[in-house]
């Protein structure tokens, strides 16, 4: 983001099939809100005037460059330095009329993850790493699948009447990972909580408002798996504890480990979940266990709008306090531009430790 005040002209340019918006259509643009996330398919609004005053008479809404289908890329930014903050699909149109009001004609769409939630199926997968499956799935919804190897071999996996989405959900909750779609490219990976900040937000300077939350009620010292694998007739036990958090964004203390220092000894067992090898035990427990370990510190802010806030990005955040000072990790971001109040970032972040 530029720092010469002479440059702090907020900017948009929305690209739908690949080409800009007509200079009629820009001038009748309202607002546009772009809400990102790392736990649902992120979503976009464009809020447009939909009356013709001279003609006395309705527009935009049989518009075929709002077509439900139509790829919508979104750029922000200032001047002329814009960047793109999303890439998705039309989903719906939502007409407002009212009588002591302007007609407004609301576009809504999602990125590409939205394609996962169509139709439920049931199929089975047999010895294959989730990752393989979610490469499979990716594909077969027109996304390029870019994993992190899961390296487990699992027996048999069955996808009982779910959208790909609950599928999918479901599979990375297991091991900790997380399902991301950026443009046309579906990631399935561990937390990237562990990656370089980003850029630094002051309390004071840059960051607006922010309002963390410490709680050491979801948080844990040891989690443990316990499964019967049928074929080898045995029971498999498996453990994550204190000092497995996948690092300490910074701080020297996790909450597993202030838990335990607090209150004692914290155990959480699994029973619930099929396991059918040692080493898929090993990876559920590690990973649910960094899992719950990341809502330590949670949080929402805001600050002027940036196009460097992108949810699965690290950030630092100063100024307050050596405790909620440190590396955060964006779980979301929402980017609202509008013509009455400039562009505007806001988001919410977890931490595992202070």
């Amino acid at each position: 983001m530029p720092n010469d005040a002479s440059l702090l002209n907020p900017n948009l340019k929305i690209l739908i099939q690949g080409k800009s918006l007509a200079p009629d259509i820009e001038t009748d643009l309202i607002s546009v809100l772009v809400s990102e996330d790392l736990e649902a398919p992120s979503m976009f609004e464009l809020q447009l005037i939909s009356w013709d005053l001279v003609k006395q008479q309705i527009t935009w809404v049989d518009d075929k460059i709002f077509d439900v289908g139509n790829e919508v890329e979104i750029q922000m930014g200032y001047e002329q330095d814009l960047k793109t903050v999303m890439v998705g699909e039309i989903t719906g149109l939502e007409p407002e009329y009212t009588q002591d009001a302007t007609p407004i004609l609301v576009v809504r769409g999602h990125d590409l993850r939205h394609r996962l939630l169509r139709g439920r199926h049931t199929k089975s997968f047999l010895k294959m790493k989730d990752s393989e499956i979610v490469s499979q799935v990716a594909r077969t919804r027109g996304l390029t699948p870019k994993v992190t190897d899961s390296k487990v071999k699992i027996e048999y996996i069955l996808q009982h009447n779910q959208t790909d989405w609950e599928f999918l959900q479901e599979r990375a909750g297991r091991i900790g990972y997380e399902v991301v779609v950026d443009n046309k490219t579906l990631y399935f990976r561990p937390h990237d909580n562990t990656k370089a900040k980003i850029l630094t937000l002051t309390y004071g300077a840059d960051l607006q408002e922010f309002s963390p939350r410490l709680s050491t009620m979801n948080q844990i010292q040891q989690l443990e798996v316990r499964g019967w694998i049928p074929k080898d007739k045995k029971e498999v036990i498996s453990k994550a504890a204190a000092g497995k958090e996948g690092g300490t964004m910074g701080g020297s203390t996790s909450g597993a480990k202030a838990v335990k220092r607090a209150f004692g000894e914290s155990n959480h067992t699994i029973v619930s979940q099929p396991v059918s090898s040692k080493a898929e035990a090993d990876q559920m427990a590690l990973g649910q266990f960094q899992d719950r370990a990341i809502a330590y510190i949670t949080g929402e802010g805001s600050c002027q709008g940036n196009t460097k806030l992108r949810a699965g990005k690290v950030i630092e955040i100063a100024g307050l306090g050596k405790r909620f000072s440190g590396l955060y990790y964006l779980s979301s971001v929402e980017h609202l531009y509008s013509r009455s109040q400039g562009y505007k970032t806001s988001f919410n972040v977890r931490r595992n430790a202070t």
